[in-house]
This record gives C-alpha cells, structure tokens and sequence, in this order.
C-alpha cells in the first residue's frame, strides 16, 4: 500500500486491499483511498466485502462474469 501511495499518479490499481487486514487497519487502507480519490486519483478497488462500496463513488456489481448492476452514490 505504501508504495502504491507515493508519488504522482492519476489512476490506482488495489486488489483487495482489506483482503488479509483486521477491520479498523481496513478502514484506513480505504480512507486512504478516499483521500486519494479527493485529490484527484482514480482507484478501482475490487472486493468481496458489500461494505467497502460505502467508500466508492461507484459500484459495479458483476456475477458469473457479467456485469449485473452500476450504482453511483
């Protein structure tokens, strides 16, 4: 995570991100994210926890592969 922070980027790339983290160490790995989205840094984030998209602008909700929904917020 932290080298993924550093530095000047316009897009992030985090697989899993929470995937192996206790809940409050994964609720500042995605407030981290979400300071980086507010200066500007596009972060796609895929996950398996609903409760991770309370952080994203946009949710996009696939199964068997397919797209099955888009939720903005």
């Amino acid at each position: 995570m932290a080298r993924a922070v550093v530095g000047e980027r316009r897009l992030l790339l985090a697989d899993e991100p929470t995937g192996a983290l206790d809940s409050a160490t994964g609720a500042q790995v995605l407030k981290t994210l979400r300071d980086l989205r507010d200066s500007g840094v596009t972060a796609i984030v895929p996950t398996h926890n609903p409760a991770n998209a309370e952080y994203a602008d946009r949710v996009v909700r696939m199964q068997d592969g397919r797209i099955v929904e888009i939720s903005r917020w």
